[in-house]
């Protein structure tokens, strides 16, 4: 079941065309991560969804609620962390938890409770009572995160949540948003590290001017791109044997480099996987010294999808 939808997004700053019918099916309790280079609108579909931007044109829900329509019933439902922690460095970590589950109108008692709860839940109750200028940059994020959860909602929207961050604290953050889901929430992630959404999101949506023209699994978007054969043989006069055999296997010619045959080919068939390349050069008589059978990184599939439109794979549109 899908707790966003949009249909046809339309938003234009002067000349600008941020969206342009941009569509978009999030299903509830995964990571859905938001892909695109610069420009390509994501941030502006976030805030829509948030309803932090008026649209031109389209629709959209967000947990049965339409934004433009019912915005206050969305933002009940919603938490939006941008690319800057919102904490008052002044205050513990334990203060800040406090003050936002105030802001959230719990009582005293169950704020403190509730901020207790997360701290220990997130592995910061360490820090807890440490002014959060002492806090890693790691460690202020996961407490920028976790303050989302105060009042536990049913969409969290990430815009970039771990820019600028190391690589230690960037699983970190991970490790959180994964725990955010197992807690029931559903997580759209907007990120320019293409191994974050790799790891993280169930389902991609890929944005270039203004619309999505990619999306799928991670594993579907790098099958439709197809995939890379690597084949070793013992001697040049296995050139040709090995050759005819690969084509005949995929119907793609093979480029030869030295003792090397390389070929791209989609990953639809039997024979594209290592055994069945072993089999078909085993058959033809040919002992290959190396087969690699890879698909390609999803760094790949967007640098295919933004930067040469006419290879978008037709089937993940």
């Amino acid at each position: 079941m899908e707790i966003v939808t949009a249909e046809g997004l339309r938003r234009r700053f002067g000349r600008t065309q941020a969206l342009d019918g941009l569509d978009l099916a999030v299903p509830a309790g995964t990571v859905f991560g938001l892909l695109g280079p610069n420009g390509a609108g994501k941030t502006t579909a976030v805030r829509a969804l948030a309803t932090l931007t008026a649209l031109d044109g389209g629709r959209a829900t967000v947990a049965g609620f339409d934004v433009a329509r019912r915005p206050a019933e969305v933002r009940r439902r919603i938490r939006l962390t941008g690319q800057h922690a919102a904490l008052d460095e002044t205050l513990t970590g334990r203060e800040n938890l406090y003050l936002f589950g105030r802001l959230f109108h719990l009582g005293r008692a169950d704020a403190r409770r509730r901020a207790t709860e997360l701290l220990e839940r997130f592995d910061l109750a360490a820090a807890a009572d440490r002014p959060v200028r002492t806090y890693s940059g790691g460690m202020r994020r996961r407490l920028d995160l976790i303050s989302s959860l105060i009042v536990p909602p049913a969409v969290l929207f990430l815009d970039e949540p771990t820019t600028g961050l190391d690589p230690r604290s960037r699983n970190e953050i991970w490790d959180t948003i994964r725990e955010l889901v197992t807690q029931g929430a559903t997580v759209l992630l907007t990120t320019q590290y293409l191994e974050e959404a790799d790891r993280l999101a169930q389902h991609i949506a890929v944005v270039d001017h203004g619309r999505v023209i990619a999306s799928g699994s991670p594993g579907e978007l790098k099958a439709a791109l197809g995939g890379r054969i690597d084949v070793v043989v013992r001697t040049a006069t296995d050139l040709g044997t090995a050759g005819g055999a690969l084509n005949a296997m995929t119907g793609a010619t093979p480029e030869i480099d030295r003792d090397r045959l390389r070929l791209s080919v989609p990953f639809s068939a039997q024979s594209t996987t290592l055994p069945g390349v072993v089999r078909g050069l085993e058959t033809a008589g040919v002992e290959p010294v190396d087969v690699a059978v890879r698909l390609p990184s999803l760094d790949e599939v967007f640098l295919t999808l933004t930067g040469e439109p006419g290879r978008t794979p037709e089937a993940v549109r």
